[in-house]
């Protein structure tokens, strides 16, 4: 048995895209559109590990996706540097709903709500300022 994919089901594919490509820095490895199913598949990786692929799920006529739900879990990533991680996606405009404080895990959200957990690859880092101090956001 082998893994193969997580999927999520997205109500804006652009909006999407860019948070999980742009902003988290995952790459697209590739895409189906299904004129018959009125769908559009994409699969993302990061880069250099295309064996861990995310799928986002595009359904054409909409899909009522309530809040995105915890029980679902999250995705997670292990970083070089979450410190710039999380200030590159706090630049672009997400919200770190758990900062890393401790200088090795945060939370954020995709914009269907998914709960994406940011690792610090290896040991934490040493804590540090603006991140010791800020205050949860949110659900994580």
């Amino acid at each position: 048995m082998k893994y193969l994919h997580t999927m999520v089901r997205v109500n804006d594919i652009d909006e999407s895209l860019d948070f999980y490509c742009n902003k988290l820095g995952l790459e697209e490895i590739r895409r189906t559109d299904s004129e018959q199913g009125r769908f559009t598949l994409v699969f993302l990786a990061a880069p250099g590990d295309s064996e861990a692929q995310i799928e986002l799920t595009y359904n054409w006529d909409g899909d009522a996706l309530g809040e995105g739900s915890r029980n679902f879990g999250h995705l997670a990533y292990a970083v070089d540097d979450i410190y710039a991680t999380c200030q590159q996606l706090r630049d672009g405009g997400v919200t770190i709903n758990r900062p890393p404080r401790d200088g090795r895990m945060a939370f954020v959200r995709s914009p269907d709500n998914i709960s994406i957990e940011i690792l610090q690859a290896d040991a934490a880092k040493e804590p540090e300022e603006p991140w010791t101090s800020m205050e949860n956001v949110g659900e994580w």
